[in-house]
């Protein structure tokens, strides 16, 4: 990354039942996750899990983007709110109305 390659990232974060992550990750690869690569300027994405512990999982998600207005691509005209998809009350027992983005001034992407 340099000055003259500005890099984005966009988080997320939600809480989900222990017992729906292997549904709600493979929910989030078929929604979220073809998005993300079908949109100009995205250079990948995570999804994060951690069990608390009392039956619940909190979820991250991690975008990484090559400016704002392909983060806007992705998430609209206003893209400090949150995207959600359809199916997304199923599985969330919480929804954020807002996203963060940070500018990534030094490090490497994770590899695949």
């Amino acid at each position: 990354m340099t000055e003259t390659e500005p890099l984005i990232l966009r988080r997320w974060s939600s809480v989900i039942r222990t017992q729906d992550r292997a549904a709600y990750a493979a929910y989030v690869a078929r929604t979220g996750g073809l998005d993300y690569a079908a949109t100009a300027g995205n250079r990948g994405f995570q999804m994060l899990m951690r069990d608390r512990g009392d039956g619940s999982t909190e979820i991250v998600t991690l975008s990484w983007w090559t400016s704002m207005d392909a983060v806007r691509g992705f998430a609209g005209d206003a893209p400090e709110l949150a995207r959600y998809y359809p199916e997304d009350d199923r599985y969330l027992l919480e929804k954020s109305e807002f996203v963060d983005h940070y500018t990534v001034v030094a490090g490497t992407l994770p590899s695949a």
